[in-house]
């Protein structure tokens, strides 16, 4: 294989998983109608206290990789997602500012942390995430993370949208959003490398692929749950 091919093989397959970009949730009416300013503040609560199950369970879903992962360099990169989210001391990482985020549009800490106002929709596909990364080949569930590549957009226009549409939240309660922009693009560019790197064989890239488009579906079906249990 000369390096031309090898080249144009690797920009088709990157190109492939980009183009999802059209499929990612920032494009679902939920979503629309958030970053137009048009949610309630029940519905703004209701987006929050769901999206925490989807943001507990992601250092689970990192653990998982991490545990079927055999590349050593790759773990000690990967690990620091989980230490973004989980912190190493009490008011630390990424769940932590989450619940702070809960407490500044009006929700008591134990309500969110709880999980009583999870609808099942938004369980069982977080739940599936987490299945998958744990029971797929570890590339697999990697290339499932690949919706990073599109998340520093949705994060500056959805914290351009709070602060510009919903004043009656807190400011402070916005570091995640911030945050995520510089954790984002960090995380995405090693995941990408990665699955370049194992992902050769136009099989292998085609899994990939159908991860990442795995992914948006469990995205976009939280949306969907949760539009359905706030939207009348």
């Amino acid at each position: 294989m000369t390096m031309t091919t090898t080249v144009t093989a690797t920009d088709s397959f990157i190109d492939a998983l980009r183009s999802h970009a059209r499929r990612y949730h920032d494009h679902h009416p939920f979503h629309v109608a958030m970053n137009e300013g048009r949610l309630s503040p029940p519905q703004i609560r209701g987006w929050v206290a769901n999206r925490f199950y989807y943001q507990q369970n992601i250092p689970r879903k990192d653990a998982a990789i991490l545990s079927n992962c055999p590349d050593r360099e790759v773990r000690r990169r990967w690990i620091r997602r989980i230490v973004d989210h989980d912190g190493t001391v009490g008011g630390e990482g990424g769940i932590e500012a989450w619940l702070r985020l809960g407490e500044a549009v009006g929700l008591a800490r134990e309500e969110v942390e709880d999980g009583r106002h999870v609808v099942p929709g938004v369980r069982f596909a977080v739940d599936a995430y987490v299945t998958f990364a744990r029971t797929r080949p570890w590339v697999e569930a990697v290339a499932s993370s690949l919706t990073e590549l599109f998340a520093p957009d949705l994060m500056a226009e959805r914290l351009a949208a709070f602060e510009r549409y919903y004043t009656w939240i807190d400011g402070s309660g916005l570091a995640y959003f911030r945050a995520r922009l510089r954790q984002a693009p960090r995380d995405s560019e090693h995941a990408l490398e990665v699955v370049t790197e194992y992902c050769r064989s136009a099989e292998e890239q085609a899994r990939a692929v159908a991860a990442l488009s795995f992914k948006c579906d469990v995205l976009w079906s939280m949306m969907d749950a949760i539009d359905r249990a706030y939207v009348e």
